[in-house]
């Protein structure tokens, strides 16, 4: 089950909202940040994402029909993340459209995940919430992806810290999941002994 995924890796989610949150405060901390610093730090979170993903993904297999979201959400970020780092002679716009769509598609996988876990947990939305901003984040990118580097950069910066606090809140959540169906199974268990 996804919650037990959740549950047992809540504390990949809290990382990951930590190191969104840390890179978006850099954003608006150090604004002549040339963007294409910024750009390598974004790529190399999306690819340690990236890698927690997939190995969330394989590592609930077994327990989750569903897995494969995670799955494709790994290998997005993996990719982009290695695009961006292989290809840094590329302009800014055009890695800049690369992120929005990366943000679009993982947005509409947590989407996907928080209607699909809304019968297993609680507080889904928070997954949820997380995807209708980098929904939102990538959209706005890519119908402006010209738009000068201080105010890109401040979009990025923005969208990672909301994106974190959302997804530090839904570690918060998910710690107790995996305790909540282990008490629910011993219940079943002692019921039916």
């Amino acid at each position: 089950m996804l919650a037990k995924l959740l549950g047992q890796s809540w504390w990949v989610l809290l990382l990951r909202g930590v190191l969104a949150i840390l890179l978006g405060i850099a954003a608006f901390a150090r604004p002549g940040m040339a963007l294409k610093t910024l750009l390598m730090l974004f790529a190399a979170y999306v690819f340690i994402d990236g890698i927690s993903n997939v190995i969330a993904a394989f590592s609930g297999r077994d327990d989750n029909e569903h897995w494969w979201v995670v799955l494709i959400e790994g290998i997005l970020g993996i990719a982009i993340g290695v695009l961006t780092v292989f290809r840094p002679g590329t302009t800014g716009v055009v890695l800049l459209v690369l992120i929005a769509f990366w943000a679009i598609m993982t947005g509409i996988l947590r989407i996907i995940l928080a209607i699909r876990l809304r019968k297993e947990i609680e507080g889904e939305w928070w997954l949820g919430l997380s995807g209708l901003l980098g929904v939102l984040f990538g959209v706005i990118v890519m119908m402006k992806p010209g738009a000068g580097a201080l105010s890109v950069l401040w979009m990025i910066g923005f969208w990672l810290i909301l994106m974190g606090i959302t997804l530090v809140l839904l570690s918060f959540k998910s710690r107790g999941f995996h305790k909540k169906l282990d008490e629910v199974k011993d219940k079943v268990k002692a019921a039916v002994t």
